[in-house]
């Protein structure tokens, strides 16, 4: 899956809501069907973006929690 990965976003040191806001932001300008992992440390976010994804459309591949944070992978919906 990781050759897969379009692109990587690195939001550590964000807090909400930047990290969902920027996640849009790069969904936005990115083909549907794309996958992108984003890195963030917000402890926030691991409500923030799965909520964001599930509202949107997107597709959450996976969700890890890392010793610094947590790491997401979406999908970008499909219209």
């Amino acid at each position: 899956m990781a050759d897969d990965i379009a692109a990587t976003l690195d939001l550590r040191g964000l807090k909400c809501p930047y990290p969902v806001i920027k996640t849009e932001n790069r969904l936005v300008k990115m083909a549907a069907g794309t996958l992108i992992s984003v890195e963030t440390t917000d402890p926030l976010s691991a409500i923030d973006i799965p909520h964001f994804c599930n509202e949107n459309g997107h597709a959450l591949v996976s969700q890890e929690t890392l010793e610094t944070g947590h790491r997401f992978v979406i999908r970008k919906r499909l219209d």
